[in-house]
């Protein structure tokens, strides 16, 4: 049976993200949702990398001879002692749209100078093997939080998070530039290499 690799998330935005990444690796990447997964799973770890690898497990149990990837990742704050941190997407409440999510966030740093402004996307892929083992890793790009939202691409925190070096906010650049510098970009890049020794193993 061809292996595949299974993301747990319903995301599509990520997906799209995942696939143009991962597309190299010549394997099916499928959401849990099109792998016919619904299970409700509790994040309850205290880092990135446990949150990945409950999620991760959690698939894996259902799909055991597939691949599952999953990832965990958010916005590290350092004036707010690097909140939303593990409670980004559920920071503000869960249902909360990003839009509000980000104007608490300008409102709580307003006046905040530019250098105490240092903000960071992290983000842990985990993978769970079907022989059961686990790779972690972990990837951040770093930035500042914008006075302003700005930009209409990408999705969540982007509008509000400033790449100096760049001049503008993650959700003001191209996709192709994004996954590049972006967290999710690097950290599947790393994930994409031990894949590939891992499937090189395997043949």
């Amino acid at each position: 049976m061809k292996k595949r690799i299974i993301f747990a998330t319903g995301n599509e935005n990520k997906m799209k993200e995942i696939r143009m990444i991962l597309k190299d690796l010549g394997m099916e990447i499928l959401s849990m949702k099109e792998a016919g997964v619904d299970i409700d799973i509790v994040e309850d770890g205290m880092s990135f990398e446990e949150n990945a690898e409950i999620k991760a497990r959690a698939v894996a149990r259902v799909l055991t001879n597939d691949i599952v990837l999953a990832d965990d990742s958010g916005l590290e704050i350092d004036y707010l002692d690097k909140a939303p941190g593990i409670y980004s997407a559920r920071f503000a409440g869960e249902d909360t749209s990003y839009d509000i999510k980000n104007r608490i966030l300008l409102d709580r740093l307003e006046g905040v100078p530019d250098e105490e402004r240092t903000a960071r996307f992290v983000c842990a892929v985990a993978a769970v093997f079907p022989d059961g083992t686990v790779s972690t890793v972990r990837k951040t790009i770093e930035g500042r939080i914008a006075e302003e939202a700005a930009g209409d691409n990408g999705f969540g925190y982007d509008p509000i998070f400033y790449v100096p070096e760049y001049g503008c906010t993650t959700a003001e650049m191209k996709p192709e530039q994004k996954n590049e510098l972006s967290h999710r970009g690097k950290a599947l890049r790393a994930m994409r290499d031990i894949l590939k020794e891992k499937i090189g193993e395997d043949m």
